[in-house]
């Protein structure tokens, strides 16, 4: 059993790994095959403990050894979370090393208070494109996104990173594909954490598909072409969500880690308000995405109106976006819901509204503490949803018509969780 490495060293470790630091070569210990769930409990890379049977190399605090420019490439909403973790470790450490990000999906949101606080650069052109960022899910989506300008705007962030990069500079690809190709193309160190690729949407059941069957036969949910990418000499880390998904990879001879998972970060406790205890505590997670998350929040709430409960209801409803909330609060007064400042005062709401016995409170930045205080989930997302999960609360999904959280999505969620979902 490898010994447990400091927080403080893991991102030091993190840091040379992606610098040019090869690792130290030793035998690895057998895969654990446990539940995904296990893995999302982990304590999160660069944050937590290293994953057991990774054989790390000796440690030290030589500033000299990391790099002094540091680009973040994220490929995601969910990414751009998982990126922040990760870059704001960094900078706790290291607030020497410049840091920059380049968020390929959308307007990057997660970066505004780092950005404003002038510690954090972000570089590169952004647009809103109608599958938010999931044109791989269908070719309606694909081809959505190439007349809404995908081609013109891929091709601006990349020559946005052949000029920012240069040779002295690192870089850290979050993501798929797409943000290690840009990486690998850019000439520079790089180095890469895979999040949304894992071995339990095919290995754990109930299901079976042709799909289920190729991965089996690579051994794999990554894919050849991606598998050169992670084995090129300038790629110094490659990180993967879960140790299962690890031992795969490393079948194909790539070096991947699995040191614990970046979402879990920042989830602190939060005190439940004694006063909402006579209540029963529902998170409606509806996603992030325009205009897919405002349609799929009125059909989580036609089925929440089904429910009858003895006890008085509360829904949390965390948002990341002013016009969503706009959007619902109309919807919910259109319902009859009339506004309660009482209920906004007491949990942190953006705004509240009450109907009978049923509160509903919409927040922004909420997630980590309603999550916390909710009973149960009904979701239509993806990394918030996971979140959820991984703090041990069980979670509903309703499939809806997409671009994003469609029933293929949802079905490789529930693999993913174990059945959680």
């Amino acid at each position: 059993m490898p010994k447990r490495i400091r927080k403080r060293d893991l991102i030091i470790e993190f840091l040379q790994l992606i610098t040019g630091i090869g690792m130290k070569k030793g035998k690895k210990a057998a895969p654990r095959f446990e539940l995904g769930i296990k893995d999302l409990q982990s304590s999160a890379l660069p944050l937590g403990h290293a994953a057991l049977g990774d054989n790390l190399i000796p440690l030290s605090d030589r500033i000299s050894d990391i790099a002094k420019y540091l680009l973040v490439i994220s490929n995601g909403h969910g990414e751009d979370q998982i990126s922040l973790r990760v870059i704001e470790a960094i900078h706790k450490l290291y607030p020497e090393v410049v840091l920059a990000v380049l968020p390929l999906v959308g307007e990057g949101r997660a970066f505004a208070l780092a950005i404003e606080e002038g510690w954090l650069t972000r570089i590169g052109p952004s647009a809103q494109l109608p599958s938010g960022g999931f044109s791989n899910q269908s070719l309606r989506g694909f081809l959505a996104d190439i007349f809404a300008g995908l081609i013109g705007l891929s091709w601006k962030q990349w020559k946005c990173i052949q000029v920012s990069i240069k040779s002295e500079h690192a870089i850290l690809a979050v993501g798929d594909i797409w943000p290690l190709f840009l990486a690998w193309v850019s000439g520079s160190t790089f180095g890469f954490l895979g999040t949304p690729k894992s071995d339990y949407t095919w290995m754990s059941g109930p299901g079976s598909s042709w799909s289920d069957r190729f991965h089996r036969l690579k051994g794999t949910e990554w894919d050849p072409w991606e598998w050169a990418l992670m084995k090129s000499n300038r790629c110094q880390l490659v990180a993967v969500r879960d140790r299962l998904t690890a031992s795969g990879l490393r079948h194909r001879r790539v070096k991947a880690l699995a040191p614990g998972n970046p979402m879990m970060d920042g989830l602190r406790f939060h005190q439940y308000p004694l006063a909402l205890s006579n209540y029963r505590r529902l998170l409606l997670l509806c996603g992030s995405r325009m205009p897919e998350a405002e349609e799929n929040f009125k059909r989580l709430f036609k089925a929440v109106e089904k429910l009858d409960s003895r006890m008085p209801l509360i829904i949390f409803v965390p948002l990341s976006d002013k016009k969503l909330v706009s959007n619902l609060s109309s919807f919910l007064v259109s319902k009859n819901y009339r506004e309660s400042a009482f209920s906004s005062i007491n949990v942190g709401a953006r705004i509240s509204f009450i109907k009978n016995d049923v509160l509903i409170h919409l927040g922004l930045g909420k997630f980590a503490a309603w999550a916390q205080w909710a009973e149960v989930g009904l979701a239509t997302a993806g990394t918030a949803t996971e979140q959820f999960v991984g703090l041990g609360k069980p979670a509903l999904s309703l499939p809806g018509p997409g671009p994003q959280f469609k029933y293929s999505f949802a079905f490789r969620q529930s693999r993913l969780l174990g059945g959680a979902v």
